[in-house]
């Protein structure tokens, strides 16, 4: 049987080698669920945060093969702690499960070159362009375009987005096209999302509202998390100051 655990910080044990922000998230209580199969003395665990699953702990069928109400995308990130996790994935979820490795970050708050993050924030050379800071009316267009829509669909509304999140986006004759925000939140800092609309790629926007954004997460006091989909995100990220920290196994299940 699969439990929800509501006392969350006794499951930081498990997670005590892991650097990933939406773990923190769920630890701390800002974002996410915890699952275990024993609330008393857990010794295994499944974090779920946005789109993402983390496994942690004794490997255990029962944990990979709930699907719990709350993952309504169309898309899942499951996260092993090791080969005994992948196992039960790629058991259970068989064609299903994509293997696929992402690029995490290093955590330094103090690399971040402010001059240079101004200048790429500044540096767009077509003027029909705008960046702007992500109000109401900004956040219920983004949340209508597929595209688009995973820089704020986490948060509860446009008032928990206004409390907790903060994001820019590049706006083209009125339209958005690009944009960098706040994907998850947790104490002292965010995990930042990026998405550009496919015919404005490679344009030098994406660079640009996450400039904007990490700058602002500096003057708030708060760390500004990396963690790469794609080498190609891992490239921005080094562009705008981050330094590479590990690849690691993930599991993209199309469907939820």
């Amino acid at each position: 049987m699969v439990y929800e655990m509501k006392e969350t910080k006794k499951l930081a044990p498990l997670f005590e080698n892991w650097q990933e922000t939406l773990i923190w998230s769920c630890l701390d209580g800002s974002m996410g669920k915890a699952f275990v199969t024993d609330c008393d003395t857990p010794k295994s665990a499944r974090i779920i945060t946005a789109d993402f699953s983390f496994f942690a702990g004794r490997a255990e069928r029962e944990l990979v093969a709930f699907r719990p109400s709350q993952v309504t995308g169309t898309v899942s990130i499951l996260v092993p702690e090791n080969w005994k996790w992948e196992r039960i994935i790629e058991e259970i979820y068989g064609s299903e499960a994509e293997k696929i490795t992402r690029y995490a970050t290093k955590k330094e708050p103090d690399v971040f070159d402010r001059e240079y993050l101004e200048s790429l924030a500044r540096g767009l050379t077509d003027k029909q362009y705008e960046i702007k800071k992500i109000d109401r009316a900004l956040y219920n267009r983004i949340l209508s375009q597929e595209w688009s829509r995973d820089l704020c669909a986490q948060f509860r509304d446009y008032k928990d987005y206004e409390r907790r999140g903060l994001g820019f986006a590049a706006l083209w004759k009125g339209q958005t096209v690009a944009g960098a925000s706040s994907y998850t939140v947790y104490r002292g800092g965010i995990e930042i999302e990026i998405d550009t609309r496919e015919d404005f790629r490679r344009r030098g926007l994406a660079a640009a509202c996450s400039a904007r954004l990490i700058t602002e997460c500096l003057d708030r006091g708060i760390y500004p998390s990396w963690d790469a989909h794609t080498p190609v995100s891992l490239a921005l990220a080094r562009k705008l100051g981050y330094s590479f920290d590990k690849a690691y196994t993930a599991y993209q299940i199309t469907g939820g």
